[in-house]
């Protein structure tokens, strides 16, 4: 794989076209000229919801000006992803949040004024102006907040507030991503590579476990000397989160997590009490690994050998050809949304030294989503392309199907996207790989995912919980705490499968998920829902795939636990994830079987 030291070298074809958002530098500022002079409008719509057709103009004017603010900011943060510290992304993303502070406060007359209506007034409404209906959901929405929303002056300092402090993660990110100087290393083939965060992941692949561990100590080791950094920054983020809350008569940020999504806590107990039930299974895919490197010890610095042997390279062509044969079984109207992600040039591929690194799938409205990757050219990079671009084609579709103010969900629902595709990708690669060692990096590829996405996002979810728990209480996040939280959490789920060393501590550091919010627990209850979809539709069940597009469709007017209905799923049932956990057990017995064939060897009785 071709390695590129800044972005000019990028070639053109391995770039997104952000054009469709604005063709140039002149169409942003003018947009943005046009989004503050309609948010100057907002004003006047003070006292709508006493009359029904003027609520309904700013419900309208509202929408419009949120799709232009989301395109002026996507589009911001796309470019400053590309090269992070560049003087003019910085201003640029900058103008767009201002935007959206000024955004928040002419619109924060709105909500405290409909929650002074009583019930008979808030019905009529619907009564003297049907059109209203469009937005009824919305509202139901904002009403039911009835006793979580203050009066107005109180919402316009709590937004001010927000804003001027709302800076944690971008924070965090340029430390990790930018300013960081994790060392360099000297590989067996003699050229020098410089440790980066998007980077990191395929240097702990090298097969030589002494330049492994070499990495994994240069990158921890300046990890450390931050740790009381970054604890500060989320005992402030969480701090902020938990006030915040408060101030809206919540108990905490996971009460008010709760009320958002209409989800029950009982959801999210039975899924961690599952998990940590089964976390013998867990071990047992270590043993495994330890038994097929033939370690006495198995450390951290091992986890991402590849045990499949897979050393073929892939072409991003390669890699756009695989991924659009393994979502064949999804059938042709998605297979078509798909191919436009390649065909339109969604995607930034490559990566480089101050890259954002990660991957993401971002989408506005009235845009279909732009991807960030950091292709390497290993499977991972080409699992990456299916996920999200997953998350893409989901947009699609709730692009096509509903109203501007419904083109969203919450993301345990659009989670089930990616990694659905991620499951048919493995499944496909298991069958078809022209090699034992690329059918096993198939199954190994899905075996990560679920540990990943179930047992380690279900970990680090509980990690993030006893974090907010602690503020909570009154206490202070400090390097000690996450360190001390994340041994015992390790040691729960690895028992004695794997030996922790003193580096181990360090993971919560490198985590962005811990700045959004409750985000973990969503992958965990995607994943379970995903290995029932893709296994039924692999198996050839039409029904299912039917559900599952119109699953697909369904936005933001239906609450999460709405849309999972529409696939027959319970998620207080244990059985949803009970069912994940046995699909990964067999996972790992046929890797096993796989791996320790003879060549020549089938399973055909």
């Amino acid at each position: 794989m071709e390695k590129y030291k800044n972005r000019k070298e990028v070639p053109e074809k391995y770039k997104w076209d952000l054009s469709d958002f604005f063709k140039n530098e002149k169409e942003f500022e003018t947009s943005l000229k046009e989004t503050k002079k309609l948010i100057s409008k907002l004003p006047s719509y003070v006292g709508c919801t006493k009359e029904a057709s003027k609520l309904y103009e700013f419900l309208n004017l509202e929408i419009e000006i949120i799709s232009k603010w989301e395109n002026l900011y996507v589009y911001s943060y796309l470019i400053n992803d590309q090269e992070l510290g560049n003087k003019d992304s910085i201003k640029r993303k900058s103008k767009s949040i201002d935007l959206c502070n000024d955004l928040n406060q002419n619109i924060s007359f709105f909500e405290p004024e409909l929650l002074k209506l009583s019930q008979e007034e808030y019905q009529k409404l619907f009564e003297i102006e049907p059109k209203l209906n469009e937005y009824k959901v919305d509202l139901d929405k904002i009403y039911r907040n009835k006793e979580h929303i203050l009066p107005e002056n109180e919402e316009k300092i709590i937004n001010e507030l927000v804003n001027a402090m709302d800076n944690f993660d971008d924070i965090s990110s340029n430390l990790l991503n930018n300013e960081h100087n994790y060392g360099k290393i000297k590989l067996n083939d003699g050229t020098i590579e410089t440790i980066a965060t998007n980077n990191f992941r395929s240097l702990m692949k090298n097969k030589d476990r002494n330049i492994r561990k070499k990495i994994y100590v240069s990158f921890n080791k300046k990890l450390d000397q931050y740790g009381q950094t970054n604890a500060s920054l989320l005992n402030a983020y969480i701090k902020k989160n938990n006030s915040i809350a408060k101030l809206h008569n919540f108990n905490s940020s996971w009460d008010e997590k709760l009320f958002n999504l209409n989800v029950t806590d009982q959801v999210f107990k039975t899924l961690v009490a599952t998990v940590e039930e089964n976390t013998k299974v867990l071990q047992k895919y270590y043993q495994l690994k330890k038994k097929i490197l033939g370690y006495d010890k198995l450390f951290l610095y091992d986890l991402s050998v590849d045990i499949s042997n897979n050393n073929k390279e892939y072409t991003i062509e390669e890699a756009q050809k695989i991924t659009k044969e393994a979502l064949k079984p999804l059938k042709e109207d998605y297979l078509n949304k798909f191919n436009k992600i390649f065909d339109n040039h969604y995607i930034d591929y490559c990566q480089y030294k101050g890259k954002c690194s990660g991957g993401y799938s971002f989408s506005t409205i009235t845009n279909d989503s732009r991807i960030l990757m950091s292709y390497n050219g290993e499977f991972d990079s080409v699992s990456t392309i299916a996920h999200e671009g997953g998350h893409n084609v989901h947009h699609q579709y709730l692009k096509e199907n509903n109203p501007l103010q419904y083109r969203d969900q919450s993301s345990m629902v659009s989670e089930v996207a990616s990694l659905t595709n991620e499951c048919l990708l493995s499944n496909y690669l298991a069958k078809n790989g022209k090699t034992k060692e690329e059918k096993l990096a198939g199954i190994k590829n899905m075996i990560e995912v679920i540990i990943s996405n179930l047992f380690g996002a279900v970990r680090e979810g509980k990690i993030e919980e006893d974090m907010y728990n602690e503020v909570l209480k009154g206490g202070t996040l400090t390097k000690d705490f996450m360190d001390n939280l994340v041994l015992k959490s390790l040691k729960k789920y690895y028992g004695n499968t794997i030996s922790l060393n003193k580096n181990a501590k360090n993971s919560w550091i490198t985590r962005s998920h811990y700045f959004m919010n409750f985000y973990l627990y969503s992958y965990s209850i995607s994943i379970s829902v995903a290995t029932n979809i893709a296994s039924k539709i692999i198996d050839g069940d039409d029904e299912m795939l039917k559900k599952y597009l119109e699953f697909l469709k369904t936005g933001s007017d239906k609450y999460p636990l709405e849309t999972f209905a529409k696939l027959g799923v319970n998620l207080e049932d244990k059985q949803v994830y009970e069912n994940a956990i046995k699909y990964f057990d067999e996972l790992i017995n046929q890797y096993e079987q796989i791996y320790y064939e003879k060549e020549g060897e089938t399973n055909e009785e």
